[in-house]
């Protein structure tokens, strides 16, 4: 991996979220399953937590209302600048923002007592080291976790396509095989897994994404001709003569040594 292709890379996720910041939040899936991942974490009053490709700070204000600290760091300015109104509008005090990569995290060894990502794998060249530098920062018998996609292996290639159409920053969602791979090589211990389903409308979504000009109804084709075959691994369906499917989302925690 070259450094051109790095920066080419990281050009484009902020390309993509900073046109995303605002729409993100409004697809009712992204705010499914918050609580179910505050209860998994464990994580309590004591806890300083470090919300890694934040986004628009759902997951940190969601922590913040157990965590005795809660830190967001994300690549992109305008999603930082979302994630800090949310904040306000929430009222919450315990909170700072920092704008940085995932793949060299700008804090110092065992810095943060949890560490957690959710839905920002399928979006880097280098998930396990990114992995690393999560367990890096983490205390020493401290959690780290993460949420994202998790496509059966069969299926991945027609995700992948699908996905690189609807958002050029995507870069691979992980299969269920890789995923739990990750893990099992990454020195973690006493690791669980548990899993859930974002059910999203299909032009809701459209919506809230920048394809290139046309591709909207490329994506839509591709859906909707899925519906009662499931070669996406999403279950595309009607439901209420709107087209709705299920992104399946696998989470894993582990302790740090």
């Amino acid at each position: 991996m070259t450094n051109d292709k790095e920066q080419a890379h990281r050009e484009k996720i902020i390309e993509q979220f900073s046109q995303q910041a605002v729409p993100f939040t409004q697809v009712p899936g992204h705010h499914d399953a918050l609580q179910a991942l505050v209860e998994l974490s464990g994580v309590g009053e004591r806890d300083e937590v470090l919300d890694v490709a934040c986004g628009p700070g759902m997951v940190a204000c969601a922590f913040a209302r157990r965590a005795r600290l809660v830190t967001g760091v994300d690549i992109t300015p305008a999603m930082i600048e979302q994630a800090r109104q949310r904040q306000a509008e929430q009222q919450l005090a315990n909170l700072t923002w920092d704008i940085g990569t995932a793949v060299s995290l700008p804090y110092p060894d065992d810095s943060f007592s949890l560490v957690l990502t959710r839905y920002s794998f399928h979006h880097l060249l280098d998930p396990q080291g990114a992995l690393a530098e999560m367990i890096r920062v983490c205390r020493p018998g401290g959690a780290v976790m993460v949420a994202d996609v998790a496509v059966p292996s069969a299926k991945s290639a027609a995700y992948d396509r699908l996905e690189l159409i609807r958002d050029p920053s995507h870069t691979h969602a992980l299969t269920e095989e890789e995923f739990a791979t990750l893990f099992q090589r990454s020195g973690l211990v006493d690791c669980r897994r548990s899993a859930y389903g974002v059910d999203i409308e299909l032009e809701t979504q459209i919506r809230a994404s920048f394809p290139k000009p046309g591709d909207d109804q490329v994506i839509r084709e591709m859906v909707t001709a899925d519906v009662g075959v499931d070669s996406l691994g999403i279950n595309a369906r009607r439901e209420d003569g709107k087209i709705v499917y299920t992104v399946p989302i696998a989470v894993y925690v582990g302790r740090k040594r």
